[in-house]
C-alpha cells in the first residue's frame, strides 16, 4: 500500500499561515487569473475595450466637472493627465480591494467541495486586476507622450522607477482590506454594502481629483495620514513632474500596508477554518 504524500488537517495556530503552499499550487492560481480576467466582459459587444474605455471616461469627466466647472488646481499639470493619472492607480486599488472582499461569499460552492488555499483565490483576483492595469498604464503612457510632443508641461523624471514598488503598495493594501472584509463577512453581511459606498468615499480622502498642496495647511497633515496619498502623489510627480516626493511618508505608507497586510491575512487565516458553518 502506498503511503500519504500530503496531510490535510486544521490549523492549529493562528500563525501557521503555510504561504508556501500557494507556490506548489501555482498553476491553480494561474487558472483563476485567466477565469477572472475573461469573465469579467465575457458576452459584451466591446470586450477588453472596456480596459480602455472605463478609465477614459471617467478621466474626461474628472476633468470637465472637477478641472473646468469647480476649477480645482492640478499643480501646473494638464488637467487630463492629472485626472488620468489618479483614476488608472486607484482603479487598480479599489478593484483589488472590491473584488477580494467578496471571497468566501462569493466561492462558498468550491471552498465546500475542495480543498486548495484559500488565497489562492484574492492572489488570483489581484493578480488579473494587475493585467487591467497594465494595459490601462500603457494607455496612459500614450497620453503622456501625445502631451509631452504638443509642447505641454510634463516632466517624466527618474523617479517612475519607483513604479513598482507603487503597485506593490496599492495591491498590498487592497489585498489587505480586502481579505479583511472578506473574513469579516461570513458573519456580518451588511459590510458587502458599506464596502459599495465606503470605497467611493475613500476616493474623496485620497488625493485623486486633487493634489494635497490644493488642501489648507491645517488639513494636509491628516490627509497626508492616508497610506494611499504619498502613492498618489509620488506617482504624479514621477510622470507628470508636478506635486512633491517624500521619502519618509512612503515609508509610513509601506509600515501600515504591512501591518494592514499581515492582520488581513491572520483574520483570513483564522475563519477559513470555521467560515463553512457560518456562510
Amino acid at each position: 500500500m502506498s503511503e500519504w504524500t500530503q496531510t490535510i488537517e486544521p490549523r492549529g495556530r493562528l500563525f501557521d499561515l503555510k504561504l508556501g503552499e500557494l507556490w506548489h499550487y501555482r498553476d491553480l492560481i494561474a487558472l483563476f487569473v485567466r477565469r477572472d480576467f475573461v469573465a469579467q466582459y465575457k458576452q459584451t459587444i466591446l470586450g477588453p475595450a472596456w480596459h480602455l474605455i472605463q478609465p477614459l471616461l471617467t478621466t474626461l469627466m474628472f476633468t470637465v466637472v472637477f478641472g473646468y466647472i469647480a476649477r480645482i488646481p492640478t499643480d501646473g499639470a494638464p488637467p487630463f493627465l492629472f485626472y488620468m493619472a489618479g483614476t488608472v492607480m486607484w482603479g487598480y486599488f479599489s478593484t483589488v480591494l472590491t473584488g477580494t472582499s467578496g471571497t468566501f461569499t462569493s466561492n462558498a460552492g468550491i471552498f465546500g467541495k475542495v480543498y486548495f488555499p484559500r488565497l489562492a483565490v484574492p492572489l488570483a483576483d489581484l493578480l488579473s486586476k494587475l493585467i487591467a492595469f497594465g494595459i490601462q498604464f500603457l494607455f496612459f503612457l500614450c497620453f503622456v507622450g501625445f502631451f509631452m510632443l504638443r509642447g505641454s508641461v510634463v516632466s517624466p523624471n527618474a523617479w517612475v522607477l519607483l513604479t513598482p514598488l507603487l503597485l506593490v503598495i496599492m495591491a498590498a493594501l487592497g489585498l489587505g482590506l480586502g481579505v479583511m472584509v472578506s473574513s469579516l463577512t461570513t458573519r456580518y453581511r451588511d459590510l458587502t454594502v458599506v464596502v459599495g459606498f465606503g470605497v467611493q468615499l475613500l476616493m474623496y480622502a485620497t488625493p485623486v481629483i486633487y493634489p494635497v498642496s490644493a488642501l489648507p495647511e491645517p488639513y494636509r497633515f491628516w490627509a497626508l495620514l492616508n497610506p494611499i496619498a504619498p502613492v498618489m502623489e509620488i506617482f504624479r510627480f514621477a510622470y507628470l513632474g508636478v506635486g512633491a516626493v517624500s521619502l519618509g511618508l512612503l515609508t509610513y505608507s509601506v509600515a501600515v500596508t504591512s501591518v494592514i497586510l499581515f492582520v488581513g491575512i491572520v483574520l483570513f487565516n483564522r475563519v477559513e477554518r470555521t467560515f463553512m458553518d457560518t456562510v
